[in-house]
C-alpha cells in the first residue's frame, strides 16, 4: 500500500501567515504544502525532550547550545560590520 493510499482529507483553518510560511517551505524543498504540513504534524511532540534519557538530553543541548554559538557569533559579527560602516560613514 502507498503513503497516499492512506490519506484523508480534512480542512483546518489556518492564518495566511501560516499558509505563506509553508508554501515557502515546500517551494525550497520542492514538494507540495501538504507534505509539509504533514511533516510538521509528526515532528510534533508536546512533551518536548521529557521522554529522553540523561545522555540523549545532554547531546541535544549540546547540540542547541553549538547552534545557538554560531548564531551569535554570526550576528556579531554582522553588527560589527554595520557599525564600522556607520563609523565611516560619520567620520
Amino acid at each position: 500500500m502507498r503513503a497516499q493510499d492512506n490519506l484523508v482529507r480534512k480542512q483546518y483553518m489556518v492564518s495566511t501567515e501560516n499558509v505563506a510560511k509553508a508554501t515557502k517551505i515546500a517551494k525550497s524543498r520542492s514538494t507540495s504544502a501538504s507534505d509539509i504540513v504533514r511533516l510538521a504534524i509528526d515532528a510534533y511532540d508536546p512533551n518536548g525532550a521529557q521522554g529522553l534519557e540523561a545522555p540523549e538530553m545532554m547531546e541535544l543541548v549540546a547540540k542547541k547550545l553549538k547552534e545557538a554559538i554560531v548564531a551569535t557569533q554570526k550576528a556579531n559579527r554582522k553588527v560589527t560590520k554595520a557599525l564600522t560602516k556607520l563609523g565611516e560613514v560619520r567620520t
